[in-house]
């Protein structure tokens, strides 16, 4: 890697390469969404959970059900996404279509600004950013961290276009606009902001450097220009200091972490899952000996900035878990659109790379696509079960997980919540967390069944601190206080323990029972 010239030396004025077309480009953005245009609702883990707090916000006011259950409090918090969105989105079109709508332009955004990163330091699309791509579709985007995910898509345009005004020495202007972007990026997902002032500043200090600063120098340069993305530091020292709780924890667990990093494409089918990494990992090593290609020193350097902090974080930061994992997929594309070539392209080579990362995307889009389709089709059946209760339902959703590590994610872990979605009920599987979220609990006659996790059940031969077993939570049941209780997914249970209560409606691997 040498010095990173102003205008990539492979700029030259001939015309583009097929998978540089404007066709093949939008074609490929547009095949992100491909995975979650069959479901109703995007079948991504947390998400349903999610949509039950966005009922509490949208319907509270004029729901004396939730009202008995449920409190929401506005707060200037960084983890205001898709709850901003809905708002205007849930009065057009319906919650659930206007969840599917902002989830499905998610894919898309980011991929958009995978292509203008690269399309800004490489001065064109190097065939390699097709390995990057299906990253999009990684553990945290399955694993339905909504708000997270759409502030790294808007971090990675907000990033190319801090490498475009950079590019065109455009610096004053784009402090002024960094105040407000920075600050939209920040209310979204506090993560996505820190992603972006650390990538801005790695590339920010390399193009420094490169321009005869020392490294000391140039750091303290680039710091100095990206701190006009600092306001959101004053808001997140007010929003902690009113907060109470959120622990952060877990720091430096080698062992989590080499977790995270081969679940990075974690979906369904454990084989495929992880055999797919072998194909960037492959195509990264190429890059780092061959003769032919090398590694932007810009982005060469994010990515080893965002493995830094991969490294640091904890895997729980103020209450938010998985605060490490999140970070994993996007270091793996940053590498991968580092890649470039030294020099022309050999046209030949290109074209080989072309071709088998558009293969390498096309399976994991079709991969994601299956997987997410299976997901949606049980879904959708065992949702039958919420045509059965009555509004203002007070529902326990007890949900069947293995006793060790299953590679196949949870998709109905928190199901139950579309309770509260369809019949603004009472649903067990909420998060009650102060200053990661803004929903507050009314219903203090809940107990143990206030909050996730709750909702989750293992087989009896397992014992674990966080969950109970399917026999000690049907034992435990209050029945006095619930209306249902509806079993999902879960283990072999004593028959007895549901003597007395009235099968309302059976399902694929469910069953829904009348507490009263």
């Amino acid at each position: 890697m040498g010095v990173e010239p102003s205008l990539p030396v492979d700029v030259i004025v001939e015309r583009r390469p097929w998978w540089e077309s404007r066709a093949c480009l939008a074609l490929v953005v547009f095949a992100t969404m491909v995975p979650l245009v069959y479901p109703p609702i995007p079948p991504l883990v947390d998400l349903f959970g999610h949509m039950g707090r966005y009922r509490v916000e949208l319907d509270l006011d004029h729901s004396p059900w939730l009202q008995a259950y449920y409190d929401y409090h506005w707060a200037a918090i960084g983890n205001l996404g898709v709850d901003v969105l809905v708002i205007p989105l849930g009065k057009l079109l319906g919650l659930e279509w206007a969840v599917k709508v902002i989830v499905m332009a998610i894919p898309p955004l980011t991929a958009a600004g995978f292509l203008w990163v690269a399309r800004e330091v490489h001065g064109r699309i190097p065939p390699t950013v097709f390995f990057a791509l299906p990253f999009i579709y990684g553990f945290p985007f399955l694993f339905g961290f909504v708000n997270f995910a759409l502030s790294v898509a808007l971090a990675f345009l907000a990033f190319g276009l801090w490498l475009r005004l950079g590019r065109l020495e455009r610096t004053v202007v784009r402090e002024w606009l960094f105040v407000p972007i920075s600050l939209v990026v920040f209310f979204t997902h506090t993560y996505g902001w820190g992603l972006l002032g650390l990538m801005c500043f790695s590339a920010d200090a390399v193009r420094l450097h490169d321009r005869g600063r020392t490294w000391w120098r140039a750091g303290i340069e680039a710091a100095l220009r990206t701190s006009v993305m600092g306001l959101p530091i004053l808001i997140m020292l007010i929003w902690r200091s009113e907060t109470h709780g959120g622990h952060t924890v877990d720091w430096f667990d080698w062992e989590i972490k080499w977790r995270w990093i081969y679940s990075a494409l974690r979906d369904r089918w454990k084989w495929l899952d992880i055999a797919s990494l072998i194909v960037p990992a492959l195509v990264f090593l190429y890059a780092l000996f061959s003769r032919k290609l090398t590694l932007s020193r810009n982005l060469a350097f994010s990515a080893i900035v965002l493995a830094a902090a991969f490294a640091i974080i904890p895997r729980i930061v103020f209450g938010s878990a998985y605060a490490d994992m999140r970070l994993v997929p996007y270091v793996i594309a940053v590498a991968l659109l580092a890649i470039r070539f030294r020099g022309a392209p050999d046209r030949t080579t290109a074209q080989v790379l072309a071709v088998i990362g558009l293969l390498f995307f096309g399976t994991r889009t079709v991969a994601n696509t299956l997987s997410l389709g299976l997901a949606g089709r049980d879904q959708t059946a065992k949702l039958e079960a919420i045509d059965h209760l009555p509004r203002g339902a007070r529902v326990i959703s007890l949900v069947g997980m293995p006793c060790r590590e299953y590679w196949p994610l949870l998709r109905n872990g928190h199901l139950g919540a579309m309770v509260i979605v369809r019949r603004e009920g009472f649903s067990n599987d909420q998060w009650l967390l102060e200053g990661v979220n803004l929903l507050d609990l009314n219903y203090r006659a809940a107990g143990y069944y206030a909050a996730d996790p709750s909702q989750l059940v293992r087989p009896n031969r397992c014992r674990d601190p966080l969950h109970r077993t399917i026999d000690q939570s049907l034992a435990s049941l209050p029945r006095d206080d619930f209306d249902y209780v509806w079993l999902i997914d879960v283990p072999p249970h004593d028959a007895g323990l549901v003597t007395g209560l009235q099968p309302v409606w059976r399902g694929p691997g469910s069953i829904l029972y009348r507490l009263h």
